[in-house]
């Protein structure tokens, strides 16, 4: 056991959570590659989809409730919180895109949908393995290649959006326009929000390195 850890006594379990999120996370990522590359019984698999989210929502108030009774944190109370919301803020968006093509009557999904949907899997397989390293930050420079490589997929999804809004605006059909232009930026949100996680795990690193 470090100096460290034997004056200051660290709570493990915000990390088991943090993972518990992180895997939770990518459960969704792999749930909406299911539903954007198989696009049937889209109804239950929205409401398969809307119980992840809501097993994310417990988890996240599960960090609340514990930073409320722990006196003495392995991290910044502030860097808990920063990340315990960003985490759920991925998961929110995931479960919101899939319940708004349900909600729009999207009847099939296209190769844009199916990129961003993997470029989000990707960065959540990102976020997975880089949430483990905080654990005991051996070697910050290996959370931060995971954070560089979040910020990569997002530009490459930043690409992949304006290349599906400049196709739809090829098109004439307005509403057809206005349901997918929201659809394709809401999934790129998604990845806007993983990159939020990598930013704050780039924090943890480098203040506890």
């Amino acid at each position: 056991m470090g100096l460290k850890e034997w004056i200051v006594p660290q709570d493990k379990a915000f990390f088991d959570l943090f993972e518990q999120m992180a895997d939770t996370v990518n459960e969704g990522a792999v749930f909406l590659n299911v539903i954007i590359n198989n696009y049937v019984d889209v109804q239950n698999q929205c409401h398969k989809m809307k119980q992840i989210e809501h097993q994310g929502d417990l988890i996240a108030h599960q960090v609340y409730e514990q930073l409320n009774r722990t006196f003495i944190t392995p991290l910044e109370p502030e860097e808990i919180s920063r990340l315990a919301t960003a985490l759920d803020d991925i998961l929110d968006y995931i479960d919101g895109t899939t319940q708004q093509m349900y909600g729009y009557g999207v009847t099939e999904t296209d190769d844009f949908m199916k990129e961003l949907a993997r470029l989000i899997l990707l960065s959540t397989q990102e976020v997975q393995t880089a949430v483990r390293l905080i654990r005991k930050l051996d070697d910050p420079r290996a959370v931060e290649q995971h954070c560089i490589e979040i910020n990569r997929l997002e530009n490459l999804a930043d690409v992949v959006l304006g290349n599906a809004i400049k196709s739809l605006f090829a098109t004439n059909d307005a509403i057809t326009i206005i349901k997918l232009k929201d659809i394709y930026e809401n999934l790129e949100v998604a990845t806007d929000k993983c990159e939020d996680v990598a930013n704050v795990l780039s924090d943890i690193a480098i203040r506890h390195s």
